[in-house]
């Protein structure tokens, strides 16, 4: 080879290396739990990460129903039974994610395994359920915050992957997802006005069926609401506990918190846990004197 072609191919290689993917990390699903699907020129790849925390199930307080049929369902999943896809929609803040996660924790020792998926990368979700059709593990397919806009068609790729496809997920994969729309696209005044009643009976027009028609193949439906005083207060008092000691909470600490939450203008698990956060750090830096 000369010194011409040579540059040449030196050249061209430099031009084309910042358009590719960067080298794949190998995983091994006997070791690690989670991963994150990027989507690429080439397809997409699977990044390893470690768990984000220590968040247990016993930390998550006021949704108790959700939380006992996520972990039904996904026992049963585990365990080659019958299981569902499941939509967690609901009030922001209220523990959606918060319930994936410390489902990981509380899980993987039981054989689960999470694959996060950006609500942006959907278009490459039937090549992630193929990836991993042939393992031997038992994964759940995540999308955290999923919406779309009215003119967004990544959501036809979620549809076809939930019960659209001919061949339809593999059964060793499910999908969570999480989101503050029930129907997870926008809804408009417009929508309704193609809906009319035939013999006493409601029918809604093909735009509003359009969009129930995705949130309606998750099989498991859970939604989460904003916390009552009671239940507010008992998150704030764990996690006030918990980033300190019990002698932290105190009638201070209640009257503390209320005023977090009104100033916040609502109650979560969230604001509880970010009212633990204030509280503790201004505890602390006061005893330093």
């Amino acid at each position: 080879m000369d010194d011409a072609l040579a540059r040449r191919l030196l050249e061209l290689i430099e031009r084309v290396e910042p358009w590719l993917p960067p080298a794949s990390i190998e995983i091994d699903w006997r070791h690690d739990t989670a991963a994150l699907w990027q989507r690429n020129a080439l397809g997409g790849q699977l990044m390893p990460v470690p768990p984000r925390d220590a968040l247990s199930l016993d930390d998550l307080l006021g949704i108790e129903r959700q939380k006992r049929a996520l972990i039904d369902n996904t026992r049963a999943f585990l365990r080659g039974y019958p299981a569902n896809h499941a939509l967690l929609w609901g009030a922001r803040g209220s523990g959606k994610s918060s319930l994936v996660r410390a489902l990981l924790n509380g899980l993987a020792p039981e054989g689960l395994r999470l694959v996060q998926v950006d609500r942006h990368d959907l278009a490459g979700l039937p090549n992630l359920v193929a990836m991993l059709r042939n393992e031997p593990q038992r994964f759940v397919v995540y999308c955290d915050d999923l919406s779309f806009e009215g003119n967004d068609d990544a959501y036809k790729a979620l549809k076809s992957v939930l019960d659209g496809a001919i061949t339809g997920p593999p059964e060793n994969v499910l999908l969570y997802a999480t989101s503050n729309r029930r129907h997870l696209l926008p809804e408009s005044m417009s929508d309704n006005q193609e809906t009319r009643v035939v013999d006493d009976e409601l029918h809604h027009g093909d735009a509003v069926e359009e969009k129930i028609s995705l949130s309606d193949r998750f099989g498991l439906w859970l939604a989460f609401h904003p916390f009552s005083q009671d239940a507010y207060l008992e998150a704030s008092q764990h996690w006030v506990a918990h980033l300190g000691g019990d002698e932290d909470w105190s009638p201070d600490a209640r009257a503390e918190a209320l005023r977090f939450a009104t100033l916040r203008g609502g109650r979560s698990g969230r604001i509880a846990w970010q009212f633990a956060c204030q509280w503790v750090g201004r505890q602390r830096l006061e005893a330093e004197g």
